[in-house]
């Protein structure tokens, strides 16, 4: 069953502007599935670079490998092509050739100085994610849902994550065994191999901690005490698990040094998924309910293509998450079960210091509301009308 995807409008129109486009984004989120499609109607050659004769010829010689595999009539996909020699500057021969190449990478160096730096002007990127709430919502043909009904799915989405072959799963046994091959993959593969860690089971004691760490403020220091790794290796690891598209870290949103945190990131996973398994928890608990929701949430956001920040003040008023809409700032606050016309004081705090014309109170179970509070209209809303709402 194939899933139409949010960026199919976003990738065919990048495709009239340039002959070289790159799909970025976690390992098995559909990136080559969706390019097969894509691509059907001139026939594209796929070529994956763990293919050692794909790679063989690629690193010897690049002409040799544009008559092999390069033709005029045919899109030719490159998986991976990060782990060719040179790569930047063979596919620059490549586009200016004005060959018609379409990369794909489950690692952000695809997008570093040393590949796409050699293409500026010459290429489009589009990230492409696990299945966001409304592909969810597809792949499952839900085209009509009631509270309730949006509720469970939510929570088997909040669950099991969006990953492709997991959703279409039916058993659930099935889908926590994806999982953990997905992780152990990633672990050993998209992060170890790529970002030379030889110490597999610092990396792994880490990930465990960090799942039982998200929406928190990272402190470096308390993960080197409590995991006994050095400094520059939690760096290390935190830049390649992010690189890996495996966690997020995102950074405060502020205007007065002063009085507003300003450096420490917060951490979350991009799919609530592998932080699951990583955690080992396959059930929302009144525990872990609030944190998973709140991850739910930011994975949601970030699906949709917002930069997303997060509002903490020295003196401890914060707001989740901040977007940037066409008229400032938007803040949203996200409970799993919202009150009608409750503030918290933190959003009270940023709506007085900002300004807000619009902010949101997200919510798992609620009713939706309005509340118009000094000139701010904040919305009660589902996630689903959230994301709505904001696209």
């Amino acid at each position: 069953m194939y899933v139409e995807r949010k960026i199919t409008r976003e990738f065919i129109n990048a495709s009239k502007l340039n002959a070289i486009l790159a799909v970025v984004g976690p390992r098995q989120a559909g990136k080559t599935t969706f390019l097969k499609v894509q691509g059907e109607a001139t026939k594209a050659r796929y070529l994956f670079f763990d293919d050692p004769d794909v790679k063989e010829l690629f690193d010897s010689d690049i002409k040799r490998f544009e008559n092999q595999y390069i033709s005029a009539e045919r899109t030719t996909i490159l998986d991976e092509v990060q782990y060719g020699n040179d790569p930047g500057r063979k596919l620059k021969y490549l586009a200016d050739k004005g060959e018609k190449i379409w990369l794909t990478s489950s690692s952000q160096i695809l997008l570093g100085k040393d590949v796409l730096g050699w293409l500026v002007g010459r290429v489009s990127v589009i990230k492409l994610f696990q299945f966001s709430l409304n592909e969810f919502l597809s792949a499952k043909e839900q085209k009509e849902t009631t509270k309730k009904i949006l509720y469970r799915l939510i929570e088997e989405h909040m669950i099991y994550g969006g990953y492709p072959k997991v959703v279409l799963t039916k058993e659930n046994s099935g889908k926590e065994s994806l999982l953990r091959d997905l992780y152990e993959t990633m672990v050993l593969k998209d992060i170890a191999r790529t970002f030379k860690i030889d110490d597999i089971d610092s990396l792994e004691r880490l990930s465990i901690y960090l799942s039982h760490c998200i929406g928190n403020i990272l402190s470096y220091d308390s993960i080197c005490k409590e995991l006994s790794i050095s400094f520059q290796s939690v760096k290390k690891y935190l830049d390649a698990m992010e690189k890996s598209y495996l966690i997020v870290r995102i950074h405060p949103f502020y205007k007065n040094k002063l009085k507003e945190i300003v450096k420490q990131p917060k951490l979350y996973f991009i799919d609530t998924g592998i932080r699951n398994v990583i955690a080992k928890e396959f059930q929302v608990s009144h525990e872990n309910k609030g944190k998973l929701f709140e991850n739910y949430v930011l994975s949601e956001l970030i699906k949709a293509d917002k930069e997303v920040r997060y509002w903490h003040t020295k003196g401890g008023a914060e707001v989740d998450f901040v977007v940037q809409g066409r008229d400032g700032a938007i803040p949203i606050e996200v409970k799993t079960k919202a009150a009608p016309g409750t503030l918290s004081k933190g959003m009270r705090a940023f709506i007085n210091s900002y300004n807000p014309k619009t902010a949101y109170i997200v919510f798992w179970e609620g009713e939706e509301s309005d509340l118009k509070e000094v000139g701010c209209h904040i919305k009660f809303v589902s996630i689903k009308k959230l994301l709505s709402d904001l696209e």
